[in-house]
């Protein structure tokens, strides 16, 4: 793969709206998946599972599975997990320093037919 390539794919995975919640959710702590998807407000059982498993490759996410009746499935992020949340905290305080900025361009485009 390409670099190019390669950090496109990389991007395109941890700026996903629900890959970057995810994260954020568990900065807070490790989590059960029901934990997990009660703390993320619209996400599908589904989209859950497939970003988990995601984050999960690229190193991001720890799953650990406990050998308990019923069984117990923890996640948690890793220290590359970890390293994630300054940079997205800035794009987050950016966009905040912005957004009123941003929002009248786009009424100003809008209203003027783009």
């Amino acid at each position: 793969m390409s670099g190019g390539k390669a950090i496109r794919g990389i991007l395109d995975r941890i700026c996903d709206k629900w890959a970057m919640l995810i994260v954020a959710t568990l900065d807070e702590s490790r989590m059960r998946f029901t934990h997990l998807q009660q703390h993320i407000p619209g996400i599908s059982q589904r989209m859950l599972t497939l970003t988990l498993r995601n984050l999960e490759r690229d190193g991001l996410v720890s799953r650990t599975a406990y050998a308990e009746v019923p069984p117990r499935v923890e996640y948690a992020l890793t220290a590359r997990g970890k390293s994630l949340i300054p940079p997205a905290l800035a794009l987050a305080r950016w966009a905040i320093e912005h957004s009123t900025e941003i929002q009248a361009s786009r009424t100003e485009y809008d209203t003027h037919g783009g």
